[in-house]
């Protein structure tokens, strides 16, 4: 993950004079870093992290106050400034700063302050152009743009998906997939050529395309995409099973089962909650952090789920929890796959807000229809998830491993009740798996990492063609649904290259 790392000194001087004994953030110690602080890195949310020292060189572990730090971004050269700004407080000892901005500018300068003294290197200066999230601006060098996003150089689980295609041929899929699947699942045909989109959808429901649509145009705003043709699941379940015979055939889903060969991609849910930060979405890996309930020690200890009924294992958990309440409280919020008999599973619930869930110390993740997308959530919360072994899996299920991470539960939850009880016998280290989990998805499942994913994905498919991508009959061209024109933005590189 990219780490920009500034050492800042902070001094709070007078401002901030505690009584005797009181532990003070330090003048001298507050560490700044993340993607947010180069210009180059264009994300529809930028981000960045504080954290506070106190005077011995100690990271404070607690949040030293919501309001310690002051965040102020300003374009010098414009009379306005259109960016929201939003700092939040992960209450151990570090915040994000997150900030959405709707104009690009020539530079953008970010101060950050504690009771209006600047600290350490404040003010930033981000010298641009600093593009926002719309402006259509892509770097033709797709190095270059790995590089500033400090992507890594291959993602274990891309090479995995990969591996039982040596090649793929375009021409051949374009006729194969639709001939197999486009008569009983919802496809869409992509082909991106000269960084535009074009599409042809199969099958009757074609509207989840919407998210595929976001990310792609997306990515085309901010980099040179590789010219690639390919077909992407928009239903539930994996498509291509695992056979002995060599016919298969490609097929990119949002989740992978250990008996399909689906190429797997970060989840809709996920993706969109990394386009739409500080948009029309209120869930995402950043707003979790900043509302991971009570201190590990103040949790309520009963284990918390709730969900509709779309798996069996989830009926038993309910009536389990109804024999065992002080150990479990689960319930559902909807029914839609089975028969609701109310004096097997109790009454239909409210939803309660994501937040609410991490006022308790346990989160039982178990399977929906398939892989449940709450998982990258659950993990970045201060909680330990207890996740059911499952045949279905994310992008990166394949890295977290049991135990470090989260505590694992057969399939049939046979032993969540013992793996319960072990988690409330064994209370530090329960706290160290749920902190574990918690580095893990910060490190790894933020807007940055999605898109590099991404990135590298594509790019790693498109080097296995062996002929050219073409733009298909009955293909439409893909267009920004955007209000770009509020805010127009003037992209130097296409200046640079009319000029010439």
């Amino acid at each position: 993950m990219f780490r920009f790392l500034l050492l800042c000194y902070l001094f709070l001087g007078t401002a901030l004079a505690a009584t005797a004994g009181e532990r003070r953030v330090n003048p001298e110690n507050c560490l700044i870093w993340g993607p947010g602080l180069k210009a180059k890195v264009v994300l529809p949310a930028r981000y960045f992290y504080i954290q506070a020292v106190d005077s011995t060189g100690q990271k404070f572990t607690t949040s030293p106050g919501e309001k310690v730090f002051q965040v102020k971004i300003s374009a010098p050269d414009e009379q306005f400034t259109r960016v929201g700004v939003q700092v939040l407080d992960r209450k151990d000892g570090s915040f994000i700063v997150r900030y959405r901005m709707y104009a690009s500018y020539k530079n953008l300068k970010i101060e950050v302050k504690v009771q209006g003294q600047h600290v350490a290197n404040s003010p930033y200066i981000l010298k641009g152009p600093v593009y926002h999230e719309n402006c259509n601006c892509p770097t033709e060098d797709s190095a270059t743009w790995l590089e500033e996003m400090n992507c890594p150089q291959s993602i274990p689980q891309i090479q995995r998906d990969l591996a039982p295609f040596p090649t793929v041929d375009p021409d051949k899929i374009a006729v194969e997939i639709p001939q197999r699947f486009g008569q009983r699942q919802s496809l869409c045909h992509y082909t991106l050529k000269d960084n535009k989109i074009y599409i042809k959808t199969h099958g009757e429901h074609v509207g989840f395309r919407i998210f595929m649509d976001a990310i792609l145009l997306s990515l085309t705003r901010k980099v040179k995409m590789p010219d690639v043709e390919f077909f992407v699941n928009l239903g539930d379940w994996p498509l291509e099973k695992k056979k002995s015979n060599a016919n298969l055939h490609p097929i990119f889903s949002w989740c992978g089962s250990t008996d399909s060969k689906d190429i797997v991609m970060p989840t809709y849910d996920l993706t969109d909650s990394v386009l739409e930060t500080m948009g029309r979405v209120s869930l995402d890996m950043m707003s979790v952090q900043a509302n991971t309930g009570p201190p590990w020690e103040n949790k309520n200890t009963t284990a918390l789920w709730r969900g509709r009924d779309s798996r069996k294992e989830r009926l038993e958990l309910v009536k389990l929890s109804r024999k065992h309440p002080e150990l479990i409280d689960a319930a559902f919020t909807n029914f839609f796959f089975f028969k609701h008999d109310e004096s097997l599973y109790g009454p239909i619930v409210k939803h309660i807000s994501f937040f609410d869930f991490f006022k308790h110390k346990y989160q039982i993740n178990i399977d929906g229809t398939v892989a449940a997308y709450r998982l990258p959530y659950l993990l970045v919360g201060n909680s330990v998830v207890l996740k059911q072994d499952s045949i279905y899996y994310e992008h990166f299920y394949n890295e977290l491993q049991p135990w470090k991470h989260y505590i694992p539960v057969k399939s049939n939850l046979s032993d969540l009740l013992e793996k319960l009880q072990w988690a409330k016998d064994h209370d530090e280290e329960a706290k160290a798996i749920a902190k574990a989990g918690q580095e893990f998805a910060r490190d790894n499942l933020m807007g940055d990492n999605i898109f590099c994913y991404y990135f590298k994905l594509f790019q790693e498919y498109a080097s296995l063609q062996v002929t050219e991508p073409k733009v298909r009959d009955g293909m439409e061209k893909v267009e920004s649904q955007s209000e770009d024109d509020l805010f127009p933005c003037n992209c130097h590189r296409k200046k640079a290259k009319d000029e010439l």
